[in-house]
């Protein structure tokens, strides 16, 4: 239940705030973020960094095909969040039994691999006909969220 909460917290914060980033130039990022950045993500190509209340955002592509992920950092260069674009092939199990016992027949769309202070997550979207669901669940197939699109 407490995770639950935190993580909805946690997307709800990032909602709001989406409304006040703005985009800002690498020189206008700390040098220590933008060190902190290079040295854990060294393949990044097309980086552009937002400005979040006080958290650094870079949107950034890596690898051949150009894999979208996102990585947040505290002004002092300390990675808070980091997100990947995956294939649904690299859902754990668990997640994918999960869905197949929740929602029979859905699709899986636009799966993502979040990694939080050592917690790893998966959010993508469950698509019928007929509805849509955005979900957030843990390595176990625990459903942390769950919003109706």
């Amino acid at each position: 239940m407490n995770c639950k909460l935190i993580c909805s917290a946690f997307v709800l914060a990032l909602t709001t705030t989406g409304a006040i980033a703005q985009d800002i130039p690498q020189s206008q990022v700390p040098a220590v973020v933008v060190n902190s950045f290079q040295q854990k993500f060294p393949k990044a190509k097309k980086v552009d960094w937002e400005l979040k209340g006080n958290v650094y955002e870079a949107e950034f592509e890596t690898g051949l095909f150009g894999i979208d992920q996102e990585a947040w950092f505290q002004h002092n260069g300390k990675l808070l969040r980091y997100k990947t674009e995956i294939n649904k092939r690299e859902l754990p199990k668990s997640v994918l039994d999960r869905v197949k016992r929740d929602f029979p027949g859905y699709r899986i769309e636009d799966a993502k691999k979040i990694t939080a202070e050592q917690k790893v997550s998966y959010a993508f979207e469950v698509k019928s006909r007929k509805e849509e669901w955005k979900l957030v669940l843990d390595p176990q197939g625990n459903v942390l969220t769950k919003v109706r699109d």
